[in-house]
């Protein structure tokens, strides 16, 4: 697997993980897909760190244990109609909950690789583009576990990174040969990163192959298998406002420099 010299390799594991088939949400329950979505892996690196002056584009991800599932009652809050109440508009009615069985990845580990480039629709931020600093922080921030909580796919689901290297170790489909997962959600293209004023969605077919799948730039995914969901307007950001440069942003400061 090619590197750039401003890669990123860590691992990230944990009890359980639920990067749910969209599929499966319609009748309320959730499946989890058997192996990480595109999207999720780049939430998980943006909890360890990111800017708006740089996209993080994940390049592979290597499964290392084997694929297992458990199956959970839920007890969901049924909200339709519940606050307030139908019958009297100055009440409450009691919670309603219903019981629904969420299916999830169990005993999860993957090795991700990954790297960033500049995003070209930001060009106001470039004063912010220091790529040695930007790189340095990201891989300290791993060392870290992380700037923010990092989560598999959902909320309760805690995941856990550190630091590796990509492709060490032994995993469980070493010499597998193809397993091929068929049409899966790949990830969301955000105004900030197209330049248009929309809110897109992209699908791909997920092949792994001796338990590493590639994932292609989004730019690369097949226009067929991309739909527009809704407008959606860029975020607005202001130097000194809601956005500090990485020279002067005090909150990375032990990261920029080895202790």
């Amino acid at each position: 697997m090619d590197k750039k010299r401003n890669s990123v390799e860590f691992k990230v594991s944990g009890r359980y993980a639920m990067f749910a088939d969209p599929v499966t949400r319609v009748g309320g329950e959730k499946f989890s897909y058997q192996v990480p979505t595109y999207q999720a892996l780049k939430g998980i690196l943006e909890s360890a760190y990111w800017k708006p002056t740089f996209l993080w584009y994940i390049d592979a991800v290597r499964v290392m244990n084997k694929i297992q599932t458990e199956s959970k009652g839920v007890k969901t809050l049924q909200m339709n109609g519940v606050y307030p109440s139908q019958k009297n508009t100055k009440k409450k009615e009691p919670a309603i909950s219903d019981l629904s069985y969420y299916t999830y990845l169990r005993d999860v580990e993957y090795q991700v690789l990954a790297h960033f480039e500049w995003n070209e629709q930001r060009k106001d931020l470039a004063a912010d583009r220091n790529e040695n600093k930007h790189h340095n922080i990201a891989k300290r921030s791993i060392e870290k576990g992380g700037r923010r909580d990092i989560f598999l796919g959902t909320r309760e689901c805690q995941g856990y990174a550190e630091q590796c290297a990509f492709g060490e170790g032994k995993s469980f489909y070493d010499n597998y040969g193809d397993l091929d997962f068929g049409v899966q959600f790949h990830g969301y293209d955000y105004p900030d990163e197209t330049g248009k004023d929309e809110l897109s969605v992209r699908l791909w077919r997920a092949i792994m192959k001796d338990g590493i799948i590639a994932f292609p730039a989004p730019k690369d995914c097949d226009p067929a298998l991309r739909r527009v969901i809704r407008k959606m307007m860029v975020k607005e950001f202001e130097i000194n406002r809601n956005f500090t440069l990485i020279d002067n942003d005090p909150s990375v400061v032990d990261l920029i420099t080895k202790e």
